[in-house]
Parts: structure tokens; C-alpha cells; sequence
């Protein structure tokens, strides 16, 4: 018997993929937090990764914006801040994860933006309330296509980079990330069964600011991807 429902349901939300017509469906989005020192110290903490364990957030898929796209100046806040990552998408389930066998669950590599309402996230902080409305929300996680990784092999460095209207404001390299690729894909597949769909996006390194209507953002990570994305007036 055919399911009904009472109201339509919604189409998979999925992201292109590098040289293919096909689609990487999103399952879920995880987001790891401070995971470059320099972002860590610029947001008033130290991580010490030996006393220390990485710790995460999500993003509702329905919060995906693709590259290329404008999307408004979101309400209830005056300090709309990016912040550029490199992406990890899942293609092989998996729990308890070495780190020896994670290369073996990535079907691939991208770039995006952890679009975040900072005041609203740091009236979070001083209530210890969760971060969901400050990073969580409609058109925070822009997206770059996917590259699979059968086209770039495993990548553990490259320049991470954001200019803001043809001015840089973040530019690191993927080899300072506190917790790599692999240690983030061991830790947090203890806590999660990692799932086909599932991105990761693995933290921002330092530079992060605010953004106005009519900016025009363009980030990219050597050899893997790239994006734009314009805050309509």
C-alpha cells in the first residue's frame, strides 16, 4: 500500500558532484568547533588536545545553500559572521572508525561557509544555552561541489582561503588543524554511526568577521574547490 501524506513531501537536499551528473544527498551536517589554535585564541580559549576531546555541533540539511547563490541578511542579529572550512562527505557507514581505516568511509572533499549570528551565539555563551540559533538556521551552510576522492587522493594540506569583496580575511592551511581528517572521523564515529550523506565540516581557522549586505564572498581550498556566495541588500 502507497503511503499518504498530508502534505507534500520534501525532495532529498543534495549537492553536486565534481564531473558527475549525479547527486550526493545530504544526511546530516556535523560541524567541529575550534579545531585551528589561532581561531581557538581569537575567540578568548586554548585548546590543549592532550587534556582534550573534539567537540560538535549540526546543521539541519535544510540549511544548505549551494555555490553560486545570493541569500539575505538573516534576522535577529547585528554581527552575521563567516567562517571558511574544508569538507569531509561520508560514503561508507561506519562506527568506531580508526584512524587507519577512515580514508576508506570519504567519498570525497569540498569547501564551505559556517555562516553564524555571533551576538546571538554569545548570548549562548554567557547563558549556557545551546549555539542551535546561532549556527543553525535558514542559509548558513553554503556549500562547494564535491570532489570525490578517487579525483584528488587524500589530502592533508592546501591552502584554506576567504576573501571578502577581493579582500582576504582568512588564510591557513589545512595542516594546522588540531584534530586531522582522520582522528575527527575516529572520534566521531564513537559517538555517531557515520552514515553515506553525512559532511563534516572540520572548523575555521582565524579571520573571522562580520559581513553586510552587498558583500561578496569567494573562498577556496588548493586543488579541491571552491565557492561564492553574495548577502542580497
Amino acid at each position: 500500500m502507497t503511503k499518504q501524506y498530508i502534505f507534500p513531501v520534501a525532495e532529498p537536499i543534495a549537492i553536486p558532484i565534481k564531473g558527475s551528473s549525479l547527486l550526493f544527498p545530504i544526511h546530516r551536517i556535523f560541524c567541529v568547533g575550534r579545531n585551528y589554535m589561532a581561531h581557538a585564541k581569537e575567540m578568548g580559549t586554548i585548546v590543549d588536545k592532550t587534556q582534550q576531546e573534539p567537540f560538535y555541533f549540526l546543521k539541519h540539511p535544510s540549511s544548505y545553500v549551494p555555490s553560486g547563490a545570493e541569500i539575505p541578511y538573516p534576522t535577529r542579529t547585528n554581527n552575521f559572521h563567516y567562517e571558511m572550512e574544508f569538507i569531509i562527505a561520508i560514503g561508507k557507514a561506519g562506527a568506531n572508525i580508526t584512524q587507519q581505516d577512515a580514508i576508506h568511509h570519504i567519498f570525497g572533499y569540498g569547501c564551505g561557509l559556517d555562516m553564524t549570528r555571533r551576538d546571538l551565539q554569545a548570548k549562548a555563551k554567557d547563558n549556557r544555552h545551546p549555539w542551535d540559533i546561532a549556527k543553525d538556521f535558514e542559509n548558513s551552510a553554503i556549500l562547494s561541489e564535491i570532489m570525490p576522492i578517487t579525483q584528488s587522493g587524500e589530502i592533508t594540506e592546501g591552502t584554506i582561503q576567504l576573501t571578502v569583496n577581493d579582500e582576504i580575511r582568512q588564510s591557513s592551511d589545512l595542516s594546522h588543524m588540531i584534530w586531522n581528517v582522520n582522528e575527527i572521523i575516529e572520534h566521531l564515529s564513537t559517538l555517531y554511526t557515520l552514515q553515506p550523506g553525512d559532511i563534516i565540516m572540520t572548523g575555521t581557522p582565524e579571520g573571522v568577521g562580520a559581513i553586510h549586505p552587498n558583500d561578496q564572498l569567494t573562498g577556496y581550498i588548493d586543488n579541491i574547490s571552491m565557492l561564492t556566495v553574495k548577502i542580497s541588500a
